[in-house]
């Protein structure tokens, strides 16, 4: 199984709970019926002035693998945030919690999108109570990254869905930053 189904397999419990918050219809089958699941990432479409008060704040750029409203960095770009004080965003790793412990760019926290996809669907307190940490308000920045770039452009798409106004992803994501540390 690929790891785009694997993951879109990983989010399906969560899809039911986040359409109340975003509108998108899914209808589940029961009994001998069909499910059809319509796909959060391509349904969400922010208001045309979402756009406008978006980019007055920074600038985004928008492509067909890139969820609408996420902002992309650079290696540069999280060496600079994770040097910020205080902080200018939340810089999100969202590998499994093993991978994480195996070494993580500075100041990140850990939300597993595999093991956790309703994470950001959470309210504060229950997420408080599973990650030990507060959750990120819809207002602050959001800054995703995982091992090479695709599970962070899920939860960049989950994040935008439930809410988040102020996302971004680190594409290189933890290959880059290890490769770009150590020189080679």
């Amino acid at each position: 199984m690929s790891s785009s189904k694997r993951l879109l397999t990983t989010l399906l419990p969560v899809l039911p709970r986040l359409s109340t918050t975003t509108g998108i219809s899914i209808t589940r089958g029961g009994g001998g019926r069909r499910s059809t699941i319509a796909p959060v990432f391509y349904q969400y479409h922010p208001p045309s002035h979402f756009h406008k008060s978006l980019s007055k704040k920074y600038s985004t750029t928008t492509t067909a693998a890139q969820p609408p409203n996420t902002k992309l960095y650079n290696y540069e770009a999280i060496k600079s945030l994770t040097k910020a004080h205080p902080p200018t965003g939340r810089l999100i790793d969202v590998r499994e919690p093993a991978e994480f412990a195996a070494g993580a760019i500075p100041t990140a926290v850990n939300i597993p999108i595999t093991s956790s996809p309703d994470a950001l669907a959470l309210s504060p307190e229950e997420f408080e109570d599973r990650f030990g940490f507060a959750k990120p308000g819809l207002e602050e920045e959001v800054v995703f990254y995982c091992k090479a770039g695709i599970r962070s452009s899920a939860a960049a798409q989950v994040a935008v869905t439930v809410g988040y106004r102020r996302v971004g992803e680190y594409r290189g994501s933890w290959l880059d930053w290890e490769k770009r540390k150590k020189g080679v």
